[in-house]
């Protein structure tokens, strides 16, 4: 700790440390100095304030029991200046932020040495709890704590007793820090009225129903505030549809406006309002419009700010960051002026490198691909910016390429993996399995077997990539704690047979073939044992994964010229299922099991009768369709190493600009019913660099 902070200590309410959704503001006076850092961190999340204007957030997501210290240098240019650090302590299991004991430690340095620290006195450092965010609302989505509802028309502060909490690991940042720009809407589209009745049914999924030990939340009978009934109840009845190039609206009372940022963004939602008398503003937003209708919960996750108060003005800036192209602000029982509609992005900093091309269709892509990168990247490689916020394996795998391609280093993918080697164990899960996403808490017990393979896949690339022996060291007792794990599943073939928990190929058919023995989980087990045997100099392994993928190869490609999924168990004999999809083919080139040379027939005709215009053709209709996710980037990165320059290209037009054309970013599936902003898709930029597209500007 000593290594990080001078005098800080970390501090908290007293004895509610574990309470779920606690707000406490810190704030502490400075005189003017010429030369002053902030060096802060905390559990779970804060935003940092000086003189009223925002400066970040934080912290750099860490494993558990660990925190990764910002050091931000501030500007104390007044006489009098005020760092306002407002700490949500959320205290709740999730996919995005850890439940543990919430704290904040901070300290300001300048010329004159420390001048302010965190200590249970509160001397330099006052703190007060924020009454005016409300603390018993729902859950934003399963993978994601709580929504934000305020109050400002009730006594907004009081006072608190502060204790030192103990035993923290202090780590460097280890990354940027982002630039957080403003962006503005591309306009104002929609003007209405609408009317609040009582509905019969209400939006209700497991992070409304499934609260309790599993998934730490409030129960509906002790919400303060139920921000999606809330939302529900009201009812636009007169729709006029607007093209003004705005950020501002003057509304009616029971009024709304809905402003389009002309693509998918993600960061903190700001406007500042003027109510003539008290009234309610709800704020809805999602990346896709539905006929002329937000549809808020359409990610499973509550797209919904709350916001009560009185006469008069108020600036909003929301605590969270959220992925929006469209947003729509309802003013309830007041007249009122919007105004200042922004977004303050939180992602990472401005890409300086450009597409070489003149297809207006692939510069969009590239264009998509640039944005999903920069919004999934913020502190960890992430699956969405919207609904999990959440750092999975596999997804990673795809990101880290282009993080290289795109800056030059692989520090985010430092700080990933790391985050996965540092904790002693992982609680809820097996011993030797690692969390399908991390950090997160998995108090249900699930993981992904699958997804821990591509743990090893992606460290041997972390390796090509950086030469870093230090952390492939680090690693060793996770990987063969994995090879262990996995080792207690071979049957008599040296097959897995039976993995346990979520067994995952890809988001399509796919998944409904992963028992008793799949071929392409066995095809990505061969290829890590090969991988370990390299990193480590294992010889064992080396001839363990060569016969499982001879064993592959003789019980899974048929007469029927290609690779069967999977095989049951029938009275004691495997039996193949008869199945066969489109991924699993990839699955064997992409792991080498099968390579175009020793298949020839079968990569031409994957080649050829495959692709994204295959449900148009109707080839092989027998053959179950792939996903985008990962099936489809498989595909692709395989024509990047066997194919040729032209029919990549021809196909990533095919997979995504139409993506590219609806929001601006790139899908987690090849349709719009799930995430349009997804991580790994980025990948399209790595493929681009291949083909040596990409240049610096």
């Amino acid at each position: 700790m000593n290594n990080f902070f001078k005098k800080a200590q970390p501090v908290w309410a007293e004895n509610r440390e574990n309470e779920m959704n606690v707000t406490l503001v810190f704030k502490a006076k400075c005189t003017q100095s010429s030369k002053a850092v902030l060096r802060i961190t905390g559990s779970s999340y804060y935003n940092v304030y000086i003189n009223g204007d925002f400066l970040a957030v934080g912290p750099a997501r860490a494993a558990h029991g660990y925190f990764r210290v910002d050091e931000l240098p501030i500007c104390l240019d007044k006489a009098n200046n005020e760092i306002k650090i407002i700490v949500f302590g959320y205290a709740a299991n999730s996919f995005y932020h850890l439940d543990q004991p919430s704290f904040l430690c901070a300290e300001i340095e300048t010329e004159n040495g420390i001048i302010a620290h965190t200590d249970e006195n509160g001397t330099s450092f006052s703190a007060e709890e924020w009454l005016g965010k409300i603390q018993k609302v729902q859950r934003y989505s399963f993978q994601r704590p709580f929504t934000e509802v305020y109050d400002y028309t009730v006594e907004q502060y009081s006072e608190v007793k502060l204790s030192v909490m103990q035993n923290y690991n202090f780590l460097p940042r280890g990354i940027f820090y982002g630039d957080y720009e403003k962006e503005f809407p591309q306009g104002l589209i929609q003007k209405g009225q609408f009317t609040v009745s009582d509905k019969k049914n209400y939006y209700n999924d497991r992070s409304i129903s499934d609260i309790g030990p599993q998934l730490k939340g409030y129960l509906k009978n002790e919400l303060d505030v139920f921000s999606t009934v809330e939302a529900q109840k009201i009812t636009p009845v007169t729709y006029e549809k607007i093209n003004e190039k705005t950020n501002s609206v003057l509304l009616e009372s029971n009024s709304y406006a809905t402003f389009d940022m002309g693509k998918n963004l993600t960061g903190l939602i700001g406007f500042d309002a003027e109510l003539e008398t008290a009234g309610e503003i709800v704020i809805v937003f999602d990346e896709i419009m539905q006929g002329e209708e937000i549809n808020f919960v359409r990610l499973t996750s509550a797209n919904v700010i709350i916001i009560k108060a009185n006469a008069g003005k108020i600036s909003f800036l929301s605590a969270e960051p959220y992925t929006y192209r469209y947003i729509r602000i309802y003013v309830k029982n007041a007249n009122s002026k919007i105004s200042n509609v922004h977004l303050r992005r939180v992602g990472a900093p401005t890409v300086k490198k450009e597409l070489i091309s003149v297809n207006e269709k692939l510069i969009a892509i590239f264009n998509a691909a640039v944005e999903t990168y920069r919004q999934n990247t913020f502190d960890i490689y992430m699956d969405c910016p919207s609904r999990e916020r959440a750092g999975w394996l596999c997804d990673s795998f795809f990101t880290s390429r282009v993080e290289r391609v795109l800056t030059g280093k692989s520090e985010i993918e430092r700080n990933f993996l790391e985050n996965y080697i540092l904790p002693e164990s992982f609680k809820c899960i097996p011993e030797g399995m690692l969390p399908m996403c991390y950090p997160a808490d998995h108090y249900d017990g699930v993981f992904i077997p699958n997804w821990a393979m591509w743990f090893i896949v992606e460290l041997n690339e972390y390796y090509e990539r950086t030469g870093d022996l230090q952390l492939i060291e680090a690693a060793k007792s996770r990987v063969y704690g994995l090879i262990k794990y996995f080792k207690g599943f071979e049957n008599e073939y040296g097959l897995l047979e039976k993995l346990k928990s979520w067994v995952f190929i890809e988001w399509s058919k796919s998944n409904d073939l992963v028992q008793d023995v799949s071929f392409p989980t066995n095809m990505l087990y061969a290829k890590i044992k090969l991988i370990t045997a390299k990193l480590y100099n294992d010889e064992d392994l080396i001839k363990e994964a060569e016969s499982l993928q001879e064993t592959i190869r003789k019980m899974s490609y048929t007469s029927k010229g290609f690779f069967c999924d999977n095989a049951y168990r029938v009275d004691g004999e495997l039996k193949l299922s008869g199945e066969y999809t489109e991924s699993c083919q990839y699955y064997a080139f992409h792991t080498g099991v099968a390579t175009p040379e020793t298949f020839p027939e079968l990569w031409n005709c994957l080649l050829s009768d495959f692709g994204f215009d295959r449900k148009q053709t109707g080839k092989w209709p027998e053959i179950y369709f792939a996903n985008a996710f990962i099936g489809n980037y498989l595909r692709l990165d395989l024509i990047s190493v066997y194919g040729d320059k032209d029919d990549l290209l021809r196909n990533i037009e095919g997979y995504f600009y139409y993506m590219a054309e609806k929001t601006g970013t790139l899908w987690e599936n090849d349709s719009d019913y799930a995430s349009c902003n997804h991580g790994f898709a980025s990948h399209v930029l790595y493929w681009f660099d291949k083909l040596g597209m990409l240049k610096d500007i």
